[in-house]
């Protein structure tokens, strides 16, 4: 109940946004900020040696967004979903900007919830993720909501008009590819 008033004050805002209207769009911000920042939180949540901060994140993420003309949002899932996938990119490429500075390996650690998952390298993360969005696009859009934008099934289901129990399957099934992906290769 509560996320569909809060919907039901994000899509006027975006509706106006896309309209041209700045203060729609701040207002939005403002009405968003707390979850971007819880979003951001989760991403950096797990990262070693990396010296983005929350705040940092969230407002490159802005910036970012609101360089973007006339996007098409169509609620407060579709906008949270672009959000945590430019969120992923301004943090590859803080790692490997930092990595280029000072020719160290940032590690990034992935969370699968299976036993003796290894530390993952972003830059790997990000490979597997791509091989992954080649395969089956919907699973890789499934992982960056979830995974990297803490994005809850419900929401991802409302994005990608599916159930939540298929978006569920898809979760596991993209989780497990990429375990597998991201394991040493022998020989």
């Amino acid at each position: 109940m509560l996320e569909r008033a809060a919907n039901d004050q994000v899509r006027p805002l975006l509706a106006a946004w896309r309209g041209g209207d700045r203060a729609a769009r701040d207002r939005l911000f403002g009405l968003l900020y707390d979850e971007l920042q819880r979003t951001a939180a989760a991403m950096l949540r797990g990262e070693r040696d990396v010296s983005l901060s929350i705040g940092d994140l969230v407002h490159d993420t802005i910036i970012k967004l609101i360089a973007l003309n006339e996007i098409d949002w169509q609620d407060r899932a579709h906008f949270m979903a672009l959000t945590s996938v430019m969120m992923r990119r301004a943090l590859l490429e803080h790692v490997r900007a930092k990595r280029t500075d000072k020719r160290r390996h940032q590690k990034v650690e992935l969370m699968t919830s299976l036993p003796d998952a290894p530390n993952a390298d972003l830059d790997d993360v990000n490979d597997a993720l791509e091989r992954l969005s080649r395969i089956d696009p919907q699973r890789a859009e499934v992982v960056e909501m979830r995974y990297f934008g803490g994005m809850e099934i419900a929401d991802i289901a409302l994005v990608l008009n599916l159930s939540e129990s298929t978006v569920k399957r898809r979760w596991q099934a993209a989780r497990l590819w990429l375990y597998e992906a991201l394991q040493p290769q022998d020989g």
